[in-house]
């Protein structure tokens, strides 16, 4: 009987440390992000408010590889222009990997307001 107690409490303490590690990675490695267009973020590509380049840039660096087993860590990533502030919209940044190979990573606006547009890129 206490084998059994002491069986469930491992099993289910195991449950939990995945479930919240899981939960962690699920949080911390989400490709979306919001950002706000003012007057230090927002370009025009088009005619239309742009999120700027160097900004889409920066923020899919820095999440592409949040944690050692997600993604593969890049640098230099490079946007061809800004992200327009319209759903669907689309640009395909590069970067490079650790040995030196390229990357492509597309973007896509997934919603837009004239206040902020909410963007995911693909791992």
């Amino acid at each position: 009987m206490q084998r059994s107690k002491f069986v469930v409490g491992v099993v289910g303490g195991a449950t939990a440390g995945v479930a919240l590690a899981g939960l962690g990675t699920y949080f911390l490695a989400d490709p979306e992000s919001t950002s706000r267009l003012d007057a230090y973020s927002t370009v025009t590509v088009d005619g239309h408010k742009a999120l700027a380049a160097d900004i889409v840039a920066g923020r899919t660096q820095s999440k592409y590889h949040p944690l050692p087993w997600v993604g593969a860590k890049i640098t230099g990533v490079t946007c061809p222009s800004g992200l327009k502030a319209v759903a669907g919209a689309t640009v395909t940044c590069t970067g490079k990997k650790a040995d030196g190979s390229g990357v492509r990573i597309p973007v896509r606006v997934v919603s837009a307001t004239d206040k902020s547009v909410t963007w995911k890129f693909e791992r």
